[in-house]
């Protein structure tokens, strides 16, 4: 694989931050920032996905395990999504492309909300709903990074918190409308949102002048060199923290339970989990901005690993909230770590394109662990083994992430 290294202070980096610091690109920043937070909110409500668990069960009457390979698949569409939106940069403009992309979405959610079975509630929910927002999601990271100038690994981190907080905005709106209304309106409710915010981010994306290539006569990022080896390491430490990160978003509200909590407290903690990986995710990019990505991605794994540890050996429902939440946090600070590390290591011309490629880790992770999850749950009715998986997992992960270089490869 040939993918390109950007030392942090080299001269061809130096001057392209200059060309984009005039008065005009620092005012539409923010409208390029406000197009991002517009359409990643809704977008990151797939992570509240397990308050949908109970009532598509009792609806639909399927399984645990069939309810998270639908989650799973939209994972699988949104890196599909990622992955084809590079090669859509040349074909349209990013307003343009997020109209689309959301429109997309937006179908795919009205197919889940009128699905009487499992085979288009994951046409519209996995595969519709996931490959719109994975297009959306590059589309916005690639313009963002065109047009940052400094802190790229704070403003990143925020960009990737996005999604859990969208989640633990949404999380207790869906519960109270699950109630009031039910699930068809509550889906309803969710793809009217998403075709507006749609509409709001190409409008504010074709304000702030949003591009998806850098503008002709721009100096030439560096030079092309083969790092596979820092590309799989990278991987396979991002893979390890979103296995567990993933199913416990996936699944928090069901596995509070599983631990003897109360439907209330699943709801709560569903909230709250979303919130840790939110913040997690900005300080993770923020740390990565003042101290080597790597040293973030250790602690990270360091801290699930313990609270794995702790679940494994003091299980209950309040103490579940906790490690869960230690889980999630973990894998916020690798996710947002890794979202620095792919602008540090290698630049932001490339960044869409790398960022598509590596978050193929991600889409890997929602389809085996939280998979695993779902099924060893309609077996033995618990979750202690997959937190023992995920434990041996964020082991690996801490220490593959300390073999990873301090320094951007030259």
């Amino acid at each position: 694989m040939a993918i390109s290294a950007s030392p942090a202070a080299s001269p061809a980096s130096a001057r392209r931050s200059s060309s984009l610091t005039d008065p005009l690109a620092r005012r539409r920043v923010p409208l390029a920032l406000a197009a991002v937070v517009a359409l990643n909110l809704p977008l990151g409500t797939v992570y509240a996905f397990s308050v949908f668990i109970r009532p598509l069960e009792d609806g639909l009457g399927l399984s645990r395990a069939a309810l998270s390979f639908v989650f799973g698949l939209a994972i699988l569409g949104f890196t599909l999504g990622m992955n084809c939106g590079p090669l859509l940069y040349r074909l349209a403009s990013a307003p343009w492309l997020l109209a689309g992309s959301a429109t997309l979405a937006a179908l795919g959610i009205v197919l889940a909300a009128t699905a009487e079975g499992i085979v288009q509630l994951a046409l519209g929910y996995g595969a519709l709903f996931g490959f719109g927002g994975g297009i959306a999601y590059v589309v916005l990271l690639q313009g963002m990074n065109l047009m940052l100038t400094g802190r790229r690994g704070l403003a990143n981190g925020f960009i990737v918190s996005l999604y859990p907080l969208g989640a633990m905005i949404g999380a207790p709106i869906f519960g109270w409308a699950l109630s009031a209304h039910g699930l068809r309106a509550t889906l309803g409710g969710l793809a009217v949102t998403l075709a507006a915010a749609g509409l709001a981010a190409a409008l504010l994306a074709a304000a702030s002048g949003m591009r998806m290539a850098a503008p002709a006569g721009a100096v030439a990022g560096p030079p092309v060199a083969r790092q596979l080896s820092l590309f799989l390491r990278i991987w396979l430490v991002f893979f390890l923290a979103a296995a567990a990160g993933l199913t416990v978003l996936g699944q928090a509200a069901g596995m509070v339970e599983a631990y003897g909590g109360t439907k209330a407290l699943a709801l709560s903690a569903t909230t709250a989990i979303t919130g840790c990986i939110a913040a997690a995710r900005v300080g993770g990019g923020w740390l990565a901005d003042r101290v080597a990505a790597p040293l973030v991605m250790v602690g990270a794994h360091g801290l699930a690993l313990s609270a794995d540890a702790l679940l494994v050996l003091f299980p209950g429902p309040l103490l579940a909230v906790a490690t869960l939440a230690m889980i999630g946090t973990g894998y916020g600070l690798v996710s947002g770590s890794v979202a620095a590390a792919i602008g540090i290591y290698w630049g932001a011309e490339h960044y869409g394109r790398l960022a598509g490629r590596l978050y193929a880790a991600w889409c890997v992770a929602a389809i085996t662990l939280p998979v695993v999850a779902g099924r060893v749950f309609d077996l033995t009715g618990g979750y202690a083994a997959v937190i023992m998986i995920a434990a041996a997992g964020n082991l690996l992960g801490l220490l593959v992430a300390g073999s990873l270089p301090r320094r951007v490869p030259g």
